[in-house]
């Protein structure tokens, strides 16, 4: 069946009418894209991702008929957004039509300095930085990435070291005993990781001081597995002593995180400041592995790279845990604050506590001028001094006395001690060694004076008693001021930092 086509005459030729409409608006189209300013320069590679078209999609499609109504920067990208111009008349406006936003992003490449400004905001300081972080958590994060770097570059080391050791490299053992050292090996650092987790609340009000000595055991157990490579048939007592002081160093730097990112937050950021910190010391143990794999390749001398890289962990690790600003008071920053007050009467800042602290005074030490909470035995050996300043005491919680076969200063507590007495407690126990030590160096000046050379006398019954009531005189008038002044200067006071022993006082003999 033949169809009929219109004839060509009806279909393909336009009248003059059209014809000079059509001349006209092409002459007007070509003038007005004549007169156009020239349209911005884009990159050559700007996408548009388009909802409509469920991509990305090629900038041609930003022209004339888009319109720029919103700029947006994300991480240091810049986007614009772009509708449709042909808009939808309605009765008493016109408005863009729905789902036409065009977002354009511009990919120029970035100059190495800003990607590298650009991967710090991501993965090594916390959002909001520096605003949300305290000032001393920059020089931390230094001081442990450096710690880090070192820790990294030692491991190579130490684990080649345990191969050879353990006769991996050389084939000189059986695979079965090889894999059985090797998980006595473990086994025991397992048991002396969860041994040392009975240290305890230890973990927060001196963290500073088991921070240093994990770190110091971390130290000791790569030392100890370099030692593997004299004595290989010695490797499974030797990696086992490693493996222990190693976990041992591990619990404690675990445990001992948490407190130190606590003290850089400032906010609710907790989750934000430890994931970077972590981050951080990653990225530097990755940098450190990658560097002390190319040293090895070149066969250095095994003792003195091992020293060369213990020097830089341990003075990183020292660094690291000095620019830590707590402001809590545990016993030796209350030790400094205290005797800071009594000698030129005022609190120390909080830098400046954190920077006296002693953090090679352990919580273990027994050599330590003032006990907390001891024992009556301890305190008293003569029944006689007890009795000499009971009375001092009667209206408080506690008693300080003085035990010059020991050389300490003990305070006692009663049964009814509360928070700020264990704490007043401490304050007297600072004020009356400062005493002591006071009328010794009087002692001893006087003594040189007279050019005498004779012993140094003990203190009385009667000299202690007078001590501790000239300083029960003075804890009167200076506790309220010292903590108001620590309040100032922003400290943070618990009785349960200054660890106190657990022992009381029930019934007193009059």
């Amino acid at each position: 069946m033949k169809l009929k086509h219109p004839s060509n005459s009806a279909s393909q030729t336009l009248t003059s009418s059209e014809t000079r409409l059509l001349v006209r608006e092409t002459l007007r189209i070509s003038a007005n894209l004549a007169s156009a300013p020239p349209p911005p320069a884009v990159s050559e590679r700007e996408l548009i991702r388009d909802s409509n078209f469920g991509g990305l999609v090629e900038d041609q499609f930003v022209d004339s008929s888009f319109r720029l109504i919103c700029c947006e920067e994300i991480d240091g990208q810049r986007w614009k957004y772009f509708a449709d111009n042909n808009s939808v008349k309605t009765s008493s406006s016109k408005k863009f039509k729905n789902n036409s936003i065009r977002a354009v992003s511009s990919h120029d490449p970035q100059a190495p300095f800003d990607g590298l400004m650009s991967f710090i905001r991501l993965y090594v300081v916390p959002e909001g930085f520096p605003d949300s972080v305290t000032p001393a958590y920059v020089p931390y994060m230094t001081w442990r990435a450096l710690k880090h770097f070192f820790g990294g570059a030692m491991g190579v080391f130490t684990t080649q070291t345990l191969l050879n050791s353990v006769g991996v490299s050389r084939n000189q053992a059986a695979p079965g005993a090889v894999a059985l050292n090797w998980i006595l090996k473990d086994g025991a650092g397992r048991v002396g990781k969860m041994l040392f987790a009975r240290q305890g609340k230890k973990f927060d009000y001196d963290l500073k001081q088991l921070r240093i000595a994990g770190d110091l055991l971390m130290e000791l157990g790569a030392g100890v597995e370099l030692a593997t490579a004299a004595v290989p048939h010695l490797f499974l007592p030797l990696a086992c002593a490693a493996n222990v002081a190693k976990n041992v160093g591990a619990v404690t730097s675990t445990s001992t995180r948490t407190p130190i990112y606590k003290a850089f937050a400032k906010g609710e950021n907790i989750g934000d400041v430890t994931a970077k910190g972590e981050c951080v010391g990653n990225i530097a143990d990755l940098l450190g592995t990658g560097l002390s794999i190319m040293i090895a390749k070149r066969n250095p001398s095994l003792v003195t790279t091992f020293a060369l890289l213990s020097c830089g962990y341990v003075m990183s690790s020292y660094q690291e845990v000095k620019s830590v600003v707590l402001h809590t008071l545990n016993r030796a920053r209350f030790t400094v604050a205290v005797e800071s007050f009594l000698k030129s009467g005022r609190v120390p800042t909080l830098q400046e506590g954190n920077s006296m602290e002693n953090i090679f005074s352990f919580p273990w030490s027994k050599h330590r001028p003032i006990v907390l909470g001891p024992r009556f035995k301890d305190a008293f050996q003569d029944p006689n001094s007890y009795l000499a300043v009971e009375p001092i005491f009667e209206k408080e919680r506690y008693i300080v006395s003085y035990n010059p076969s020991r050389g300490n200063i003990y305070a006692l507590f009663k049964d009814q001690a509360k928070s700020d007495d264990i704490l007043k407690a401490a304050f007297h126990a600072h004020v009356l060694l400062h005493i002591i030590h006071t009328s010794n160096q009087n002692q001893c000046s006087s003594r040189r004076q007279q050019e005498h050379d004779l012993p140094m006398l003990l203190p009385t019954s009667s000299d202690i008693q007078a001590h501790v009531a000239e300083s029960y005189k003075m804890v009167s008038a200076l506790y309220g001021p010292f903590k108001n002044k620590a309040k100032e200067q922003g400290w943070v006071m618990s009785e349960s930092l200054l660890n106190p022993g657990r022992a009381r006082l029930c019934q007193l003999v009059k």
